[in-house]
């Protein structure tokens, strides 16, 4: 769905509503307590933003509870409009190379940079992914995201490798998963390689670097192919031209949109890319799917976002 389709088909709150009532409830609305269909719409006025104008209640006797279609999710609490919302899916899911805080702050007249961060966080959130690549081919490679360094004029740019991900992406328009590590080091990079690369593929390109040796030894081990890129970058299907090519479009949309992502919050960003790149072919579906994964995932509160130290699985 494009941007011009969230404008033209979500422009009022009800509109909105019954697009989240029938992804949540494809069958009828349901009472979210004790299941029963039969439940009562009730439809009050209010000026609060953070209340819901539109509520149900169940008629079951023992029950009584009450409800909308936003409870229990990430919608529910907030005090952004669901027009908002929608809007800011749909730029995310559209931008190829991402957006920042400050260009959703502007395009959707949000009072504070704050909020546009803790939106866009949120939404980078319920873009995870979690699966196994198991294709025929799958190639891998670590790159490093840093900061630039000051060298004389006549040096090339210099980054700074502070920080390190891991990429796997199958071939022939197969999926990505990229992974931030700790360091480029084979007892740090083996655990993910063999988390997120099945036992199935029959064989994993990688370049000349020796930690692809011991890393691909325990589970993955007979299915290495090497490439020389110190002699060639290609010899017939021998080549990690597809992950190179991924991390390309990482790097330009991390420098061009955001110019430096913290080790904090690189994971999502990893998930944001990934997750764009593997729905490239679902473009119209890409705000439904990441939509209802909003409305079935996990929130991320700004005291979580803003922590020192952040767990994610």
């Amino acid at each position: 769905m494009k941007l011009i389709d969230i404008h033209k088909e979500f422009n009022t709150d009800d509109k909105c509503f019954d697009y989240l009532e029938k992804m949540r409830w494809p069958t009828g609305v349901a009472c979210l307590d004790c299941g029963s269909l039969k439940v009562s719409r009730i439809t009050r006025e209010t000026k609060s933003k953070n209340r819901r104008t539109r509520v149900y209640q169940c008629l079951e006797k023992q029950c009584g509870h009450q409800f909308s279609a936003t409870a229990g999710t990430i919608f529910h609490d907030s005090h952004l409009p669901l027009q908002t919302w929608f809007m800011a899916i749909a730029l995310i899911c559209e931008a190829k190379k991402s957006l920042s805080a400050l260009q959703m702050q502007r395009h959707l007249g949000l009072g504070s940079y704050r909020t546009a961060w803790h939106l866009c966080h949120r939404i980078r959130k319920a873009m995870k992914q979690d699966f196994v690549l198991d294709a025929p081919e799958v190639e891998a490679d670590e790159t490093y995201v840093g900061s630039r360094i000051k060298r004389p004029r006549h040096a090339r740019p210099k980054t700074v490798p502070d920080q390190v991900v891991l990429g796997m992406v199958e071939r022939n328009g197969g999926r990505l998963k990229l992974v931030p590590v700790a360091d480029a080091k084979a007892k740090i990079l083996q655990p993910p390689l063999e988390k997120y690369i099945s036992k199935s593929v029959a064989a994993i390109y990688t370049d000349g670097h020796p930690i692809y040796v011991f890393a691909l030894k325990g589970k993955l081990a007979g299915k290495q192919k090497t490439i020389d890129h110190n002699k060639t970058y290609a010899i017939g299907s021998t080549h990690t031209n597809t992950i190179e090519n991924a991390f390309s479009l990482f790097k330009k949309g991390l420098y061009g949109s955001f110019h430096h992502v913290s080790k904090k919050h690189l994971a999502r960003y990893c998930d944001e890319f990934s997750y764009r790149f593997n729905l490239r072919a679902e473009q119209n579906s890409m705000f439904a799917q990441t939509t209802k994964c909003l409305l079935r995932g996990e929130k991320l509160t700004y005291e979580a976002l803003t922590a020192s130290e952040i767990s994610e699985s």
